[in-house]
């Protein structure tokens, strides 16, 4: 084992010890890290990569626990109610766009979370069932125009990235189309690949292994510049659909209330997570970390103005909260 080696692992191996010392917040007990879709999703996948390492840096297991429906609100609702102490935290990349589509939320997001870390940043995808005739966006975009109401597209979830990426297209390009809700990302692509449902706009974290393999055909990554995850996919404007623009960022939250001390204990260590499974969050989804969001308050200003920027894109398409 060379020096540096050597002098990593011990610093890694004395890091808990010196927290205590310190007299930071150590967990004495497992941690759930909430999940409110059902697996298979960008959440689910993105939460298993960094619960695996940040149970490593925080000595106790990162529990994964599922909590589907009602379009994420019943796991965030959850996190909510939970008590203040630590031991429950929330990942969920529809924090900021149920705001924008539910009338009446059970919870106030803005008040009633803190915000721990932001897990990454990534474009979504146009992609469809390969037994639809179209080879390319504009071909699709044809088809759609020749055939209102024909085609359905599938939605993780009313106020879900998908289901407000599908509105974005719809209201850019003109088309007509129906909406088909499913109980998370998983599910939907599901539906895509078995043919239940058309085409979707899926996170790249739900759909990737599917591009990949050929079940899902990817016409674009709704970005403005081409994914290092998906080098051979066209960006919006060389894909002929300029503007129909959309990214998800997962943040990390916990409940309102939870002691300053815990929520800098639990930020450093899921941001150590973040860095950590960079790569592998990039190969296995197209997740990318971003600078700049190292306190709770930068996490809740970047879900603040992505509520604001939902809403002015729903709005503009004429979607009123329901």
């Amino acid at each position: 084992m060379t020096t540096t080696r050597r002098a990593a692992l011990a610093l890694a191996l004395a890091t808990p010890a010196v927290a205590r010392a310190q007299g930071a917040w150590r967990p004495t007990r497992p941690i759930r890290l909430i999940v409110p879709a059902a697996p298979g999703g960008s959440n689910d996948i993105v939460g298993r990569i960094l619960a695996e390492a940040a149970s490593q840096i925080l000595g106790q297991p990162v529990v994964i626990d599922n909590r589907a429906g009602a379009g994420s609100l019943i796991g965030s609702e959850a996190v909510a109610r939970a008590a203040p102490d630590g031991y429950t935290v929330l990942i969920n990349s529809s924090l900021a766009t149920l705001p924008a589509m539910v009338a009446r939320m059970p919870y106030n997001t803005l008040n009633e979370f803190e915000g721990v870390a932001v897990a990454g940043f990534s474009p979504h995808l146009l992609v469809v069932n390969p037994r639809v005739e179209a080879r390319t966006a504009q071909e699709f975009v044809a088809l759609l125009r020749a055939n209102p109401g024909r085609f359905n597209y599938a939605s993780a979830g009313l106020g879900s990235g998908p289901h407000i990426a599908g509105l974005l297209f719809m209201s850019r390009m003109n088309l007509e189309f129906e909406t088909v809700h499913y109980r998370g990302g998983g599910p939907g692509v599901a539906a895509m690949v078995s043919g239940e449902a058309h085409f979707g706009t899926p996170t790249m974290a739900s759909a990737i292994g599917q591009v990949r393999g050929g079940t899902l055909r990817a016409l674009a990554v709704l970005s403005n510049g081409r994914s290092p995850a998906l080098p051979d996919v066209p960006n919006v404007t060389e894909a002929g659909i300029p503007g129909v623009v959309f990214e998800e960022f997962f943040p990390m939250v916990a409940p309102k209330g939870t002691p300053p001390e815990v929520l800098a204990a639990l930020g450093a260590a899921f941001r150590q997570a973040i860095q950590q499974s960079a790569a592998r969050l990039n190969e296995m989804t197209g997740v990318a970390p971003r600078a700049g969001f190292e306190t709770s308050a930068q996490v809740m200003a970047l879900v603040r103005e992505n509520i604001e920027s939902h809403t002015r894109i729903l709005r503009a398409a004429g979607v009123q909260p329901e």
